[in-house]
């Protein structure tokens, strides 16, 4: 048993380790790295709770004599530390969004809302946050499988909507992640919308067609065939169409974003041209916004030609440029832009920051309306997937922007 704990130990000293300063980069050593260390990060307090019960039992049965024991209760000791500093740094998040959203919005910012926030919306959840990946809510009624265009599974959405009737209640869209490629609705994107169903918004999360079986665009014209079915049916579950916000993480910030900069580009919506797919205001996490690789940023030039022009587009992006152009969000700034609120992980290896701080430099100069820019402090990419300190507070965060962002439509 002692060879074991000492083993325990030093693998959770690099796991430690990792998420404190992870490999950055795209390979087959950086992917479970990543993996590795968003885990580690979100699960902090978790891990340090296990480590913890371990150490003490150990103790408690052989004591500390050998040596062995001691190096074990070393490793103990600096795995602790480093938990407690990504603990710490998970907290953080709540400044960084506050931060932020007082900077864009002004300082009195809350003072708008409908419902300020109280010391309760403000604190840490911890009971919510004891079992992480069990996310239900008693409150909040799911609507599944509804087809919003022909063609199958990857055409169907899911409402998420308080169990009690309400009407005219403003719309957040959830697109999800997954490099274009894989995943679905029913992973992503969970805690915010259980949070925001909680306080009576409509949450509409959608599936699109994957590639490579699916080539660019695809994506996006699937993303507004989902806006114009919104627009058209969602009264019915108790929504506004009138005001319609949108959010995703890492592709699904891609498409997010795009979505919000091209309310009038009709080549984007082939036999539904004069559907409106304007979005009231955009929250991406994390996302993809050098697509064609113009900004010479190393790492956006690598995913063009390792991902993007392989799987998603399948064009020679030095041949058809324009297509990637089109597709970028960095490239398709413009002074109609909604309200933007960008967040992003200070450690954030798949996508570092510096590509959403671009975004964020650019947008600003270009649009009318607020943009916020969240880096928050020791996050990696999909740090909202399940509930932990970190999710928690971005997701009370984009709560008020969002509110902010209705009641002000609601005044013009």
């Amino acid at each position: 048993m002692r060879p074991r704990f000492l083993t325990r130990r030093a693998v959770e000293l690099a796991l430690t380790a990792n998420a404190l300063r992870p490999l950055p980069g795209s390979d087959f050593v950086s992917i479970p790295a990543f993996f590795a260390a968003w885990l580690t990060g979100e699960l902090a307090p978790h891990l340090l709770a296990l480590s913890a019960a371990d150490t003490a039992a150990h103790l408690a049965r052989y004591g500390a004599r050998t040596k062995p024991d001691r190096v074990s209760l070393g490793l103990a000791a600096l795995s602790a530390a480093g938990l407690g500093a990504l603990i710490v740094d998970s907290q953080r998040a709540r400044g960084a969004v506050e931060r932020a959203l007082a900077e864009a919005l002004g300082a009195r910012y809350a003072e708008d809302l409908a419902r300020p926030p109280d010391p309760r919306d403000l604190a840490t959840p911890w009971g919510q946050l004891v079992w992480p990946f069990r996310m239900r809510d008693k409150d909040v009624r799911r609507d599944r499988d509804i087809a919003y265009a022909p063609g199958g599974q990857r055409f169907w959405l899911d409402i998420y909507r308080p169990v009690q009737a309400v009407r005219d209640r403003p719309v957040l869209l959830q697109i999800h992640g997954g490099a274009w490629m894989v995943d679905s609705k029913n992973h992503q994107g969970i805690p915010l919308m259980l949070h925001m169903a909680r306080r009576g918004w409509i949450c509409v999360a959608i599936n699109y067609p994957l590639s490579p079986a699916s080539r660019w665009p695809a994506h996006i014209v699937a993303v507004k065939r989902a806006v114009a079915w919104i627009r058209e049916n969602i009264a019915e579950y108790g929504g506004d169409p009138a005001f319609l916000a949108a959010t995703g993480g890492s592709a699904g910030g891609h498409l997010a974003a795009l979505l919000a900069l091209t309310p009038d580009d009709t080549g984007l919506q082939p036999g539904f041209a004069e559907a409106d797919t304007s979005v009231q205001a955009c929250v991406p996490h994390y996302g993809v916004y050098d697509f064609a690789a113009t900004s010479g940023l190393p790492a956006s030039a690598q995913r063009l030609e390792s991902l993007v022009a392989r799987y998603v587009v399948g064009k020679d992006p030095v041949k058809y440029l324009d297509d990637y152009i089109a597709a970028s969000p960095l490239e398709r700034i413009n002074d109609k832009a909604p309200p933007f609120f960008v967040i992003h992980g200070e450690r954030d290896t798949m996508v570092p920051a510096i590509e959403a701080q671009e975004f964020v430099q650019r947008l600003r100069r270009a649009s009318p309306n607020p943009v916020a820019y969240a880096e928050l402090p020791g996050a990696q990419h999909a740090f909202d997937v399940f509930p932990s300190i970190r999710s928690a507070h971005v997701a009370r965060g984009v709560e008020r922007f969002l509110e902010w962002a209705y009641v002000r439509s609601l005044r013009s």
